[in-house]
């Protein structure tokens, strides 16, 4: 059947899986929010009777998001080797701490689950941008491979194997940890961070773990990862001599417990976390304020 009845409603209605879709794909919430703009721009300049002949205008949409996402990603590429420093996605706030009152907000949109974790995200830059597209689509999202083939441009076979080998790097998945587990480690490592206690930060860090600092040249911090845990927390210890009057609050990252650095109220870092075994293994801190900007109180 035709879209007849489809109300502007109900076209404006597809928004929110539609930013869901793109941040996954892009990790940038402005990113998102753009390709989803120019998807809806592109539906609207169709004629009428172009409109009337598409079936299913959520389908038309995600599959015009989603070749927009996967040109995004191809050029990406690119500007990411002039990037300063590493390169990292967009840290998320939860709405409920962090509700703006904007009811058209993005983030305000985003559905936070374990497809959107800083650990899932950064797996996700390692693929190519095909893979992570149809990784995303299908794994993520459910949608069938005869439609992500429309998306790519390629058969619905050579999609499902872009799919098995994204898969494949994302390996062999661990239990996950616990909210309240996660919450712990990281309410431990707030308090250590807090006294500066470099013994117990080693304790509580992994002998392996890695900290990933993210400024894009615009606020200092280090360029490369640090590894190690002893490294990393006479890092930390040395960030919080060098920061008087930088306040640690416990807050959702991503849908997962983290931690926010702020000074006077101003969002400086996002920090979030992976735990194994008791242990942090991973820290990725967020401190270009490009990417803090869902963060402000003000909107």
């Amino acid at each position: 059947m035709g879209m007849a009845g489809t109300s502007t409603d109900e076209i404006a209605g597809e928004r929110r899986q539609l930013i869901n879709v793109a941040y996954r794909l892009l990790g940038s919430l402005a990113e998102a929010e753009d390709a989803v703009q120019e998807a809806y721009a592109r539906w609207y300049a169709l004629p009428r009777s172009r409109q009337e002949e598409i079936v299913s205008p959520g389908a038309w949409l995600t599959t015009v998001t989603g070749r927009i996402c996967l040109d995004v990603l191809g050029s990406a590429r690119a500007r990411r080797e002039r990037y300063v420093g590493a390169w990292l996605p967009e840290p998320l706030p939860d709405r409920a701490e962090w509700d703006h009152g904007h009811g058209t907000d993005p983030a305000d949109q985003m559905v936070l689950d374990e497809s959107v974790t800083m650990a899932f995200l950064v797996v996700l830059e390692s693929m190519t941008p095909a893979e992570r597209v149809a990784f995303v689509l299908h794994d993520v999202f459910r949608y069938p491979f005869a439609e992500i083939a429309g998306v790519l441009g390629r058969t619905p076979a050579a999609c499902k194997q872009l799919a098995a080998s994204a898969r494949r790097r994302v390996g062999v998945a661990r239990a996950p940890v616990t909210a309240a587990g996660q919450a712990d480690a990281v309410m431990h490592v707030k308090e250590a961070w807090e006294t500066k206690d470099i013994a117990a930060l080693v304790d509580l860090l992994d002998p392996a773990a890695v900290m990933t600092a993210d400024g894009g040249g615009m606020v200092g911090t280090v360029l490369r990862p640090i590894e190690g845990g002893a490294r990393i927390a006479q890092y930390m210890v040395a960030i919080a001599d060098k920061a008087p009057g930088l306040e640690l609050l416990e807050r959702s990252v991503n849908g997962v417990p983290g931690l926010v650095a702020q000074r006077a109220g101003v969002v400086m870092t996002v920090a979030s976390f992976d735990v194994a075994d008791g242990r942090v293994t991973r820290i990725w801190a967020v401190r270009n304020p490009e990417k803090l900007r869902p963060w402000a109180r003000d909107g």
